[in-house]
């Protein structure tokens, strides 16, 4: 029997630390149920003690998921331990996730506590955790950098203390494999009670190492791995869940465990995660990039028309890219788009939502002749949130470009109920078009990025717009889905407004 290796996704928490990855609650849940759907052991759901939006997000997650563990992190404080068992009381199974600094230059310049104090207060964290739960892990932030006889020290007091799972976390992606795999193999080696708990590795992306990193510590015993959807996370990023999943499940004859992942979701949930993020996947990422399974060298072409594994060493369809992209048309009727939806893991809340998804649907396929899986993962993702008001919205666009002229904007917007019409020029006909836009509302936020990606081929394609805005030290982001480019820009800007605090919507009194 192969020895099960747990994925623990942190998409979710540490995921959602990459800047302007902030995600609304009901598109967390979403996020979450296409998770638990893809079989992955524990949902870190997020950080209950960091603000109360955290904490309501990791309570619906709790409330909402049956078969996955949900977790949320905490620091090695009794507040924030509390917490946490409270955002995650609602779930079947629950994790509570603890943690501190272990390497001397956090222990000296950000804790500013000695050795001692700091393994006192992850013994206490870890008893106080146990109190509410019998599923307890401790991370030992820093562990890449941190002194193995400390960790040795450390691990051997929270075993004693209760804790059921350890990682060892290369914080700041700053070990190579080589050394990373001998240090978890000298834990386990060294650790009393080792084999009592599962160890676990948390690696960043700093030197493009974070899923070598992981695959090595696998080899050398470690049985759990935190990752993300498209290695999405603070600075580099994470180790890419779809990566891992598929370097196991391929390499079977080198490893000695694999995961319970239902791989043919693994496409669905990184589509899912880009397109609610605004984080696009490169055309050449591993697995789930659009080049992923394509082959350009006639060489290539010839081999793999011949006998497919001269090339390629996976299936596409394994990991859920379909063969035949082509699945509706505007003679499509509401029973088939439905079902569709379903196929890719979209859920539809209600009935209401699935009318005005099938309208828009329609009014798409009057556009274009043929509707791909992209262009409904797009569509969907237009959809504004059940608790979002949708204050502003587009009503119509008049766009004039003119070689040796300004660009100028006329737009129609609705605010609360009462339309309005603006106007202004702007260097090209999207900024004319946003600058018309904040004529009208004075939102005072600054646009850190704007992003347009190609969802299909041909000229009939769907552009997709990720806008970026800052305001306040609150960065969220905008989604907009149009054949024509400039629209989507308009709906992609307002939908970042709409994600905004009410008072940035402060309509021009002149207006």
């Amino acid at each position: 029997m192969k020895d099960p290796l747990i994925i623990f996704d942190t998409t979710l928490r540490d995921g959602e630390q990459s800047p302007g990855a902030s995600m609304t609650k009901e598109e967390k849940l979403r996020i979450a149920r296409q998770l638990e759907r893809m079989r992955v052991d524990v949902i870190e759901a997020g950080f209950a003690a960091a603000s109360p939006g955290d904490f309501e997000a990791v309570r619906a997650v709790a409330e909402a998921i049956k078969e996955s563990t949900v977790c949320s992190l905490a620091r090695a404080n009794a507040a924030d331990i509390e917490r946490a068992a409270e955002a995650i009381r609602p779930a079947k199974r629950q994790r509570i996730h603890t943690f501190i600094a272990t390497s001397p230059i956090h222990m000296e310049k950000k804790l500013r506590m000695t050795p001692d104090e700091v393994v006192a207060q992850a013994v206490e964290a870890v008893r106080l955790a146990r109190r509410f739960t019998d599923d307890v892990e401790f991370s030992a932030e820093d562990a890449g950098r941190s002194e193995l006889d400390f960790l040795c020290r450390i691990f051997e007091a929270v075993i004693e203390a209760g804790a059921t799972t350890l990682n060892v976390p290369d914080t700041v992606g700053y070990t190579l494999p080589h050394e990373y795999a001998e240090k978890i193999r000298r834990l386990i080696e060294r650790v009393p009670n080792s084999d009592k708990v599962i160890w676990s590795v948390h690696c960043h992306n700093d030197l493009g190492l974070a899923v070598a990193n992981s695959l090595a510590a696998v080899l050398a015993g470690a049985r759990q791995v935190e990752c993300t959807i498209n290695g999405l996370g603070e600075r580099a990023g994470n180790a890419a869940l779809e990566e891992i999943v598929m370097a196991v499940r391929t390499r079977q004859d080198a490893f000695p465990c694999d995961t319970r992942i239902d791989t043919t979701q693994i496409v669905p949930t990184s589509k899912l995660v880009s397109t609610i993020t605004g984080f696009p996947v490169q055309p050449n990422k591993a697995i789930v990039g659009a080049n992923a399974f394509a082959h350009e060298s006639g060489i290539h072409q010839d081999g793999v028309l011949k006998h497919r594994e001269t090339y390629e060493i996976m299936r596409a369809e394994d990991v859920g890219w379909t063969a035949n992209k082509i699945v509706l048309g505007k003679h499509s009727g509401r029973r088939a788009f439905r079902a569709r939806l379903e196929e890719l893991g979209i859920e539809i809340g209600s009935e209401e939502q699935l009318n005005q998804a099938f309208a828009r649907f329609k009014e798409l396929a009057d556009k274009k002749h043929e509707i791909f899986d992209e262009d409904l993962f797009a569509l969907m993702a237009e959809e504004p949130a059940p608790s979002e008001a949708e204050r502003i919205r587009l009503v119509s666009a008049v766009i004039h470009s003119e070689t040796g002229e300004a660009p100028h904007a006329k737009l129609t917007l609705a605010i609360d109920g009462k339309e309005y019409v603006i106007e202004s020029d702007g260097s090209g006909p999207v900024d004319a078009a946003f600058k018309a836009i904040e004529a009208l509302v004075h939102s005072g936020a600054e646009l850190v990025l704007y992003s347009v990606n190609a969802i299909t081929q041909g000229t009939d394609a769907q552009g997709e717009v990720t806008v970026r805005l800052s305001k306040g030290g609150r960065i969220v982001n905008g989604l907009g889905a149009d054949t024509d480019i400039i629209v989507a820009s308009i709906k992609a800007y307002l939908n970042a407004l709409n994600k905004l605090s009410h008072d940035a919507v402060r309509i021009n009194p002149q207006l």
